[in-house]
C-alpha cells in the first residue's frame, strides 16, 4: 500500500486533487465570500449589515464581477504554476541529470553517475541508468585490456604488419616493420609508397602487384625469404590496405633440411631395392659361370638389366624434376594440342574444345596431362570414365581430369601435392609435385578434390594474360 501511494502516479494524482480543491475555494471565494463583500464594502463603505452586504451581492456592478473573475483566474493559474512545478520538478531535474550522462557517454566519459534517494518509478530509472553505467565502465576496461593484449601480440610479432589509408599513408605499423623500412623510427604517417622506393626493387615491385607472393630479397649481403599477404578492407567505413611480411628463411631451411632428408630416405631405399638383387644376381651368375652352368646365365643378365634400367629411370625422374626447365609460353590452339596428347594416352573429352587459344609451353603441359591421365588410368576406375575437360573462364584456362575411382582421404588430399609422398608402393611423389611445380610456373595452380558419386578430380588452372612466368 506505501509502494502505491509512493509512486509517481499515486503522488500527481494527489496534486491534481490538491489542484481542485484550491480552484473550488477559488471558485467560493470569489462569487461567494468574502470577495463580493469586499467589493461591497469598497463601493458602498464599510457600515452595514448583512442584508446590506447580500444586497450588495445582487447589485454587484457588471464590472466587479469581471475584475473579480480576472482576480479568481490570475491566484489559479499562480496555484496551477506552483502545483505544476512540484509536480514536475522531479522530473525535470532527471532530465537535466539525464542530458548531462548523455553528454557524457557521447564524449566516451561512463563515469556519470546520477544520486538520487527515490523509490517510485523515477528512483528505478536513476538506479537502471546507474547500472548501465557501470556495465559500460566494466565493457569498456575489459576492451581496453583486450586491445592492449592485442596490440602487445601485434607489436612483438616477428611478421611485419603495416596497415595503410586509402591516400597509402601508414596507419599502424609494428616493431618488425619499423625496423625492416625505417631503421626502428616510427612510420605512422608517412608515405608507403616513399618507403617502398628505398626498399630492394623485388620487394617493392610484389607490393606494387597487390597480390601475394613468395620473394627472395637481399638484405645486408645475404638472401632474405618472406612471404608476402596483402588485404584491403574497410575500418570505420574507410578503405584500408594491410601489408604482411613474414620472414621464411628460417622456416624454409628447416624445410629443405627435412626434404633432403626424405629424399636421402627414398633414394636409399630405391638403390638398395635395386643394387641388393642385382649384387645377388652378379654373385649367382659368378657362380654358375664357375660351374661351367653358362644356360642359365642370360637369364640372370636380364633380371640384373630390368633392374638397372628401373634404377635409371627412378633417377631420370628425380632429375628432370631437379632441372625442369623455365616455361616457354606461346599461344596454343587447343584442337592441334589435344590430338597430340591422344597420341601419348587415353582419354574421353567431356567438354567443347574452347575457341581461344591457351597460353603455356605446350611440352611441358603435355607431360603433366600425360602424368594425370595416367594416373587417373590408375586409380582403379572404368577406363571410359577418364574424362578430360577445358574450360576458357576469363582470365584463366580450367582443364580438369576426372576418374572414378576411390578418390582420396582428406590426410591424401592434404599431402598428394608434396615431392616424395606417394601411396603406391612403387611410387616415386612426383607426379603430382611436377604437375604444381609446372603450373606455379606459368603463373597458375593446381587443384584437388573428391568428385560426387566417386572419384577424383584433378584441375590445372593456367593463366592466359601474357604475364612473364614464375622462374
Amino acid at each position: 500500500m506505501w509502494q502505491l501511494l509512493n509512486s509517481l502516479r499515486a503522488r500527481l494524482s494527489l496534486l491534481l486533487v490538491a489542484a481542485g480543491v484550491v480552484g473550488a475555494l477559488i471558485l467560493v471565494g470569489v462569487t461567494r465570500w468574502p470577495l463580493p463583500q469586499l467589493l461591497a464594502w469598497l463601493h458602498g463603505g464599510a457600515a452595514g449589515s448583512d442584508e446590506t452586504a447580500s444586497a450588495a451581492v445582487t447589485a454587484t456592478p457588471p464590472q466587479d464581477v469581471y475584475i473579480a473573475l480576472a482576480v479568481g483566474l490570475v491566484l489559479l493559474m499562480l496555484a496551477a504554476i506552483w502545483l505544476a512545478g512540484r509536480a514536475l520538478d522531479p522530473v525535470s531535474r532527471l532530465l537535466r541529470a539525464l542530458e548531462g550522462a548523455v553528454a557524457s557517454y557521447r564524449d566516451g566519459d561512463f563515469s556519470f553517475s546520477i544520486a538520487a534517494n527515490r523509490r517510485d518509478e523515477l528512483g528505478k530509472l536513476i538506479r537502471m541508468h546507474n547500472e548501465l553505467g557501470h556495465t559500460l565502465r566494466e565493457q569498456r576496461q575489459h576492451l581496453a585490456q583486450r586491445e592492449l593484449l592485442l596490440d602487445t601480440v601485434v607489436q612483438n610479432t616477428p611478421v611485419a604488419l603495416v596497415l595503410t589509408d586509402a591516400a597509402g599513408r601508414v596507419a599502424y605499423a609494428n616493431i618488425a616493420s619499423r625496423h625492416l623500412f625505417n631503421e626502428g623510427r616510427s612510420l605512422a604517417g608517412l608515405d608507403f609508397a616513399e618507403l617502398l622506393a628505398e626498399a630492394p626493387q623485388v620487394l617493392r615491385q610484389a607490393v606494387e602487384s597487390g597480390e601475394d607472393a613468395l620473394l627472395t630479397v637481399d638484405m645486408d649481403g645475404s638472401d632474405e625469404t618472406f612471404h608476402l599477404s596483402q588485404r584491403a578492407f574497410r575500418l570505420q567505413g574507410r578503405p584500408h590496405r594491410l601489408h604482411s611480411f613474414r620472414r621464411m628463411t628460417r622456416e624454409l631451411s628447416r624445410q629443405e633440411v627435412a626434404t633432403w632428408k626424405r629424399v636421402i630416405r627414398v633414394i636409399s631405399h630405391e638403390l638398395n631395392n635395386s643394387l641388393a638383387p642385382i649384387s645377388s644376381l652378379a654373385h649367382s651368375g659368378a657362380e654358375l659361370a664357375r660351374r661351367g652352368d653358362v644356360d642359365r646365365l642370360p637369364s640372370v643378365f636380364a633380371t640384373i638389366g630390368e633392374r638397372a634400367r628401373h634404377l635409371h629411370g627412378f633417377i631420370a625422374g628425380y632429375a628432370s624434376f631437379a632441372k625442369l626447365p623455365t616455361p616457354r609460353p606461346v599461344a596454343v590452339e587447343w584442337a592441334a594440342f589435344l590430338e597430340g596428347l591422344s597420341l601419348h594416352c587415353r582419354y574421353r573429352l567431356a567438354s567443347a574444345v574452347p575457341e581461344r587459344p591457351g597460353w603455356f609451353d605446350a611440352a611441358q603441359v603435355e607431360q603433366v596431362l600425360i602424368n594425370l591421365i595416367k594416373n587417373a588410368h590408375e586409380a582403379g576406375g572404368p577406363d571410359d570414365e577418364v574424362t578430360l575437360s577445358i574450360h576458357d573462364v576469363g582470365a584463366e584456362m580450367r582443364v580438369e581430369v576426372a576418374d572414378r575411382g576411390p578418390g582420396m582421404s582428406e590426410t591424401v588430399l592434404a599431402q598428394a601435392l608434396l615431392p616424395f609422398y606417394s601411396t603406391k608402393r612403387s611410387g616415386t611423389g612426383l607426379g603430382l609435385a611436377l604437375a604444381r611445380e609446372i603450373a606455379e610456373a606459368h603463373g597458375g595452380r593446381v587443384l584437388l578434390a573428391n568428385r560426387e558419386g566417386g572419384g577424383l578430380r584433378v584441375t590445372l588452372l593456367l593463366p592466359t594474360a601474357k604475364a612473364p612466368p614464375r622462374g
